[in-house]
Protein backbone atom coordinates (compact mmCIF):
# COMPACT_ATOMS: atom_id res chain seq x y z
CA UNK A 1 0.00 0.00 0.00
CA UNK A 2 1.14 3.36 -0.66
CA UNK A 3 0.21 7.06 -0.08
CA UNK A 4 1.13 10.55 -0.49
CA UNK A 5 2.22 13.04 1.94
CA UNK A 6 4.16 16.45 1.58
CA UNK A 7 8.11 16.83 1.45
CA UNK A 8 7.72 20.24 2.82
CA UNK A 9 5.71 22.99 4.29
CA UNK A 10 3.77 25.53 2.48
CA UNK A 11 2.55 28.63 3.71
CA UNK A 12 0.11 30.66 1.60
CA UNK A 13 -2.56 33.01 2.17
CA UNK A 14 -5.29 34.89 0.49
CA UNK A 15 -7.36 37.75 0.79
CA UNK A 16 -11.20 37.92 0.84
CA UNK A 17 -13.46 40.70 1.47
CA UNK A 18 -10.63 42.56 3.54
CA UNK A 19 -10.27 39.28 5.53
CA UNK A 20 -6.63 37.55 5.45
CA UNK A 21 -6.74 33.84 5.37
CA UNK A 22 -3.29 32.61 6.01
CA UNK A 23 -2.41 28.89 6.13
CA UNK A 24 0.27 26.55 6.84
CA UNK A 25 0.28 22.75 5.55
CA UNK A 26 2.81 21.03 7.62
CA UNK A 27 3.57 17.18 7.63
CA UNK A 28 3.53 15.22 10.55
CA UNK A 29 3.96 12.46 12.32
CA UNK A 30 1.45 12.00 14.96
CA UNK A 31 -1.26 13.71 16.30
CA UNK A 32 0.74 15.28 19.15
CA UNK A 33 2.98 16.72 16.64
CA UNK A 34 -0.20 18.04 14.42
CA UNK A 35 -1.09 19.43 17.82
CA UNK A 36 2.39 21.33 18.41
CA UNK A 37 2.17 22.79 15.03
CA UNK A 38 -0.90 24.00 15.67
CA UNK A 39 -0.07 25.76 19.44
CA UNK A 40 3.37 27.25 17.09
CA UNK A 41 1.04 28.86 14.44
CA UNK A 42 -1.37 30.30 17.41
CA UNK A 43 1.80 31.53 19.25
CA UNK A 44 2.71 33.41 16.08
CA UNK A 45 -0.18 35.36 15.32
CA UNK A 46 -1.71 35.97 18.80
CA UNK A 47 -3.46 38.70 17.10
CA UNK A 48 -5.61 36.71 14.96
CA UNK A 49 -8.83 36.19 15.73
CA UNK A 50 -9.02 32.37 14.80
CA UNK A 51 -6.93 29.79 14.16
CA UNK A 52 -9.13 26.69 12.39
CA UNK A 53 -7.24 23.36 11.73
CA UNK A 54 -7.44 20.26 10.51
CA UNK A 55 -5.56 16.76 9.89
CA UNK A 56 -5.58 13.59 8.48
CA UNK A 57 -3.10 10.83 9.52
CA UNK A 58 -2.28 7.48 8.28
CA UNK A 59 -1.68 5.38 5.36
CA UNK A 60 -5.54 5.06 5.14
CA UNK A 61 -6.36 8.11 6.49
CA UNK A 62 -8.05 7.14 9.20
CA UNK A 63 -7.30 9.04 11.88
CA UNK A 64 -9.09 12.81 10.52
CA UNK A 65 -9.78 15.63 12.90
CA UNK A 66 -11.10 19.63 12.91
CA UNK A 67 -11.56 22.12 14.82
CA UNK A 68 -13.82 25.07 13.72
CA UNK A 69 -11.28 27.60 16.54
CA UNK A 70 -14.70 29.93 17.54
CA UNK A 71 -15.69 30.11 13.46
CA UNK A 72 -19.30 29.13 13.16
CA UNK A 73 -19.97 25.33 13.30
CA UNK A 74 -19.14 23.52 10.03
CA UNK A 75 -17.83 26.73 8.32
CA UNK A 76 -14.08 26.15 9.23
CA UNK A 77 -12.28 22.94 10.10
CA UNK A 78 -14.61 20.78 8.36
CA UNK A 79 -14.24 22.20 4.70
CA UNK A 80 -10.38 22.57 6.11
CA UNK A 81 -10.56 18.83 6.26
CA UNK A 82 -12.22 18.39 3.11
CA UNK A 83 -9.69 19.84 1.05
CA UNK A 84 -6.73 17.60 2.56
CA UNK A 85 -8.79 14.77 1.61
CA UNK A 86 -10.27 15.65 -1.80
CA UNK A 87 -6.36 16.07 -2.36
CA UNK A 88 -5.19 12.69 -1.46
CA UNK A 89 -2.70 13.63 1.50
CA UNK A 90 -2.30 12.23 4.50
CA UNK A 91 0.54 12.51 7.62
CA UNK A 92 -0.80 16.37 6.95
CA UNK A 93 -2.22 19.02 9.49
CA UNK A 94 -3.36 22.81 7.66
CA UNK A 95 -3.56 25.68 10.22
CA UNK A 96 -5.60 28.81 8.70
CA UNK A 97 -5.01 31.88 10.94
CA UNK A 98 -8.02 34.33 9.85
CA UNK A 99 -7.52 37.87 10.43
CA UNK A 100 -10.75 39.78 10.67
CA UNK A 101 -11.23 42.52 7.99
CA UNK A 102 -14.99 43.87 9.24
CA UNK A 103 -17.06 42.15 6.86
CA UNK A 104 -19.25 39.52 7.70
CA UNK A 105 -19.19 36.62 5.22
CA UNK A 106 -21.89 34.26 6.29
CA UNK A 107 -21.59 30.47 6.37
CA UNK A 108 -21.17 29.65 3.13
CA UNK A 109 -18.69 32.67 2.48
CA UNK A 110 -16.54 31.01 5.25
CA UNK A 111 -17.05 27.56 4.39
CA UNK A 112 -15.74 28.42 0.51
CA UNK A 113 -12.82 30.45 2.61
CA UNK A 114 -11.52 27.76 4.61
CA UNK A 115 -11.74 25.17 1.89
CA UNK A 116 -10.13 27.45 -0.75
CA UNK A 117 -7.17 28.48 1.22
CA UNK A 118 -6.18 25.05 2.37
CA UNK A 119 -6.66 24.06 -1.49
CA UNK A 120 -4.24 26.52 -2.64
CA UNK A 121 -1.31 25.68 -0.43
CA UNK A 122 -2.17 21.79 -0.99
CA UNK A 123 -1.33 22.09 -4.90
CA UNK A 124 1.41 24.29 -3.87
CA UNK A 125 2.87 21.29 -2.33
CA UNK A 126 5.62 19.27 -3.27
CA UNK A 127 4.38 15.71 -3.03
CA UNK A 128 6.16 12.79 -1.32
CA UNK A 129 4.79 9.14 -1.64
CA UNK A 130 5.58 6.68 0.69
CA UNK A 131 5.24 2.74 0.81
CA UNK A 132 5.45 -0.28 2.76
CA UNK A 133 8.65 -1.69 2.87
CA UNK A 134 10.80 -4.81 5.05
CA UNK A 135 14.14 -4.38 6.10
CA UNK A 136 16.55 -7.18 5.19
CA UNK A 137 19.87 -7.62 6.28
CA UNK A 138 22.45 -9.70 3.92
CA UNK A 139 25.15 -11.16 5.64
CA UNK A 140 27.93 -12.52 3.23
CA UNK A 141 31.79 -12.59 2.16
CA UNK A 142 33.74 -9.57 0.77
CA UNK A 143 33.81 -11.24 -2.83
CA UNK A 144 30.31 -11.50 -3.28
CA UNK A 145 28.78 -8.80 -2.07
CA UNK A 146 29.63 -6.27 -5.00
CA UNK A 147 27.81 -8.84 -7.27
CA UNK A 148 24.90 -8.99 -5.22
CA UNK A 149 24.93 -5.13 -4.92
CA UNK A 150 24.81 -4.82 -8.69
CA UNK A 151 22.06 -7.16 -9.39
CA UNK A 152 20.24 -5.75 -6.53
CA UNK A 153 20.49 -2.40 -8.14
CA UNK A 154 19.78 -3.48 -11.50
CA UNK A 155 16.64 -5.00 -10.36
CA UNK A 156 15.36 -1.86 -8.95
CA UNK A 157 15.99 -2.87 -5.02
CA UNK A 158 16.51 0.53 -2.57
CA UNK A 159 19.89 -0.65 -1.11
CA UNK A 160 20.90 0.84 2.15
CA UNK A 161 23.77 1.30 4.51
CA UNK A 162 26.37 -1.14 5.00
CA UNK A 163 28.59 -2.52 8.17
CA UNK A 164 32.51 -3.90 7.22
CA UNK A 165 34.30 -6.56 10.10
CA UNK A 166 34.76 -9.99 9.33
CA UNK A 167 31.78 -10.30 6.66
CA UNK A 168 30.08 -7.20 4.89
CA UNK A 169 26.54 -6.33 6.35
CA UNK A 170 24.10 -4.98 3.82
CA UNK A 171 20.74 -3.15 4.54
CA UNK A 172 17.79 -3.59 2.04
CA UNK A 173 14.40 -2.16 1.54
CA UNK A 174 12.49 -4.10 0.47
CA UNK A 175 8.45 -4.60 -0.98
CA UNK A 176 7.08 -7.61 0.24
CA UNK A 177 7.03 -9.45 -3.25
CA UNK A 178 11.18 -8.45 -3.78
CA UNK A 179 11.91 -10.64 -0.64
CA UNK A 180 11.58 -13.75 -1.99
CA UNK A 181 13.53 -13.00 -4.98
CA UNK A 182 16.25 -11.21 -3.12
CA UNK A 183 16.77 -14.29 -1.12
CA UNK A 184 16.97 -16.59 -4.12
CA UNK A 185 19.75 -14.04 -5.98
CA UNK A 186 22.09 -13.86 -2.57
CA UNK A 187 22.02 -17.85 -2.35
CA UNK A 188 22.60 -17.92 -6.72
CA UNK A 189 25.38 -15.67 -6.07
CA UNK A 190 26.94 -16.21 -2.91
CA UNK A 191 26.68 -20.38 -3.58
CA UNK A 192 24.36 -20.62 0.02
CA UNK A 193 26.95 -19.13 1.90
CA UNK A 194 25.38 -15.37 2.32
CA UNK A 195 22.84 -15.29 5.28
CA UNK A 196 19.66 -13.29 4.66
CA UNK A 197 17.74 -11.68 7.90
CA UNK A 198 14.26 -10.55 7.30
CA UNK A 199 12.97 -7.87 9.73
CA UNK A 200 10.23 -5.28 10.42
CA UNK A 201 8.09 -3.43 8.12
CA UNK A 202 7.61 0.08 7.83
CA UNK A 203 6.16 3.28 5.54
CA UNK A 204 9.45 5.23 4.08
CA UNK A 205 9.49 7.66 1.77
CA UNK A 206 10.20 6.57 -1.70
CA UNK A 207 11.37 8.29 -5.16
CA UNK A 208 8.44 9.26 -7.38
CA UNK A 209 9.92 7.44 -10.05
CA UNK A 210 11.73 4.21 -9.15
CA UNK A 211 10.12 3.28 -6.38
CA UNK A 212 13.07 3.37 -3.66
CA UNK A 213 13.46 4.91 -0.71
CA UNK A 214 14.38 8.68 -1.05
CA UNK A 215 17.75 10.20 0.02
Amino acid sequence: MEYETIAAAVDAEQEISRSRFLVRLERVDDEAAARAVIARVRAEHPRARHHCSAFVLGPDGRVQRSNDDGEPSGTAGAPMLDAIVSAGLSDVVAVVTRYFGGVLLGAGGLTRAYRSTVARATLLARRQRRALRRSVALSCAYDVAPQIEAEARRRGYAVGAAEYTDRVVQRFALAEDEVAAFASLAAEVSAGAAAVEVGDAAYVDIDSDAGRPAP
